[in-house]
């Protein structure tokens, strides 16, 4: 977990226009409805995954369909617009030759991708001779160019997106309870009182969101 924490303490990974907001409570059937929805969207995502490792018909299609946007956008930042679409069709042409590589039980396949991503723009810009135009970066418009002067520079876009992407994934109540965690540096003690749900609860969805994140932002090859 070091490392999802170390990333959503980082300044820069601070989402730009976060704030508090008061918290909505949920009655029992709400959080129940919730829990079943999270569980279906996970295992949709889980078969996706098996599909593409296994090379099943349409799991390309599936698979671009699922990060497809989030991969054109890191381009788009990364290279440009003009060069954004040949280099996101590259990178799941890539993937899908080599989808023998990618193993679920190592990281998600969105962090896998994007891993691709990263050395497909190094690629692209290296043999335009040139570099992206600096710009501000904004997490809410994905058309918005960024400032990528190296590698590193490009892998820390790369991960702030992911991270974006993952918070953004999260079921509400976990999203809020990591961001007050993390953001506003609550205890969870002082998040149980702020969100009125019980210590225990706000530990666990502490716990099993950064274990989501974990996996969303990570994959390990070796």
């Amino acid at each position: 977990m070091a490392a999802v924490s170390a990333l959503l303490t980082r300044p820069e990974h601070r989402p730009l226009f976060y704030a508090s907001a008061p918290v909505r409570r949920y009655s029992p059937a709400e959080r129940s409805s919730t829990a079943i929805r999270e569980s279906e969207a996970l295992e949709a995502l889980a078969d996706i995954e098996r599909a593409f490792c296994t090379g099943a018909p349409d799991a390309l299609r599936a698979a671009y369909d699922e990060v497809g946007s989030l991969v054109y956008s890191f381009c788009v930042r990364t290279v440009g617009a003009e060069l954004a679409a040949d280099v996101t069709q590259e990178v799941f042409i890539s993937a899908w030759r080599s989808r023998e590589r990618f193993d679920p039980d190592r990281g998600s396949l969105t962090a896998w991708l994007m891993g691709i991503a990263k050395f497909r723009c190094v690629d692209a810009l290296r043999s335009q001779g040139r570099r992206p135009a600096p710009a501000d970066v904004d997490l809410l418009d994905r058309s918005a160019p960024v400032a990528t002067d190296d590698e590193p520079g490009i892998a820390r876009v790369a991960d702030r997106m992911l991270l974006a992407e993952g918070l953004a994934g999260l079921p509400q109540r976990t999203r809020v309870c990591v961001e007050l965690a993390f953001y506003d540096q609550l205890t969870h003690g002082e998040i149980a009182e702020f969100t009125g749900h019980p210590l225990g609860t706000v530990k666990s969805d502490i716990r099993r969101g950064l274990a989501r994140l974990r996996r969303h932002l990570e994959h390990r090859d070796d």
